[in-house]
């Protein structure tokens, strides 16, 4: 906790709580704290740069890579009651804890940008979340709405903005692009998730590395931080190889 709050705090407490105000009672004394120095170790990773190298010293690459996951998770929990419901008949719905207002407002004090992305579809801007099947099968992607806003630091992708789309089954299909497994997730209320702090201890899990994808001048730059490129691997997910192909990666 190099500037007296983490991510894991706010995570926990969202958690644990059972009153009827969150927003005012966990998050905005949380977001004060965050004000002394958190929001601009934040910011430090709004370029791809050589700041994911200063290990060991102040402000360290590594802790604020594990510090993203972590506020990422905060980000999905936030983001459950805005979602479809599970296909399980026995889940709970989520107890809804902030408007999506209050959402974007912890973010943008924490130095991000919300967006929604226009009317194009963007793979690296949108989330499928719902898809609606066109009679031609050719029909492109447009997007019908917007369930939440994505959110950017500076050039790094925060968390995409998830939309409902219309589209032919040879660009979109029904029951594949909004419920395939999603990677790089912690949790969807309405999908799968696989997560690489998925299978360890309550205090490891946490040691996860948030993917780093930048939007540039020069270009998209994807998992800057990946040290196992796509293609010709085999084992891009132990527990879920055929999910995640180098033909479903391209």
């Amino acid at each position: 906790m190099p500037y007296g709050v983490d991510a894991r705090e706010l995570y926990e407490a969202l958690a644990w709580y059972e009153g009827v105000e969150p927003y005012e009672t966990i998050v905005v004394p949380w977001l004060d704290r965050a004000q002394r120095g958190y929001r601009a170790w934040l910011a430090t990773a709004a370029e791809d740069g050589s700041w994911r190298a200063e290990k060991g010293r102040e402000p360290d690459g590594q802790e604020l890579v594990w510090e993203l996951y972590a506020l990422h998770r905060v980000s999905d929990q936030l983001l459950l009651t805005f979602q479809p419901p599970s296909d399980d008949p026995s889940s709970q719905d989520p107890q809804p804890l902030l408007s999506e207002r209050e959402y974007a407002d912890v973010f943008t004090s924490l130095g991000m940008t919300p967006f929604e992305g226009g009317d194009a579809f963007d793979p690296f801007l949108h989330e499928i979340v719902e898809v609606e099947q066109a009679e031609d099968p050719h029909a492109p992607i447009e997007i019908t709405g917007v369930l939440w806003p994505g959110l950017m630091l500076g050039q790094l992708l925060f968390n995409r903005a998830g939309v409902r789309i219309r589209a032919g089954v040879e660009h979109a299909q029904r029951g594949v692009a909004d419920r395939s497994p999603l990677y790089w997730t912690f949790r969807r209320r309405h999908r799968p998730t696989v997560d690489l702090s998925q299978g360890w201890g309550s205090n490891s899990q946490w040691r996860t590395d948030f993917r780093l994808d930048y939007r540039t001048p020069a270009g998209d730059r994807l998992n800057v931080a990946g040290n196992r490129p796509i293609d010709g691997s085999t084992d891009l997910h132990p527990d879920h190889p055929e999910n995640l192909s180098p033909r479903r990666g391209s």
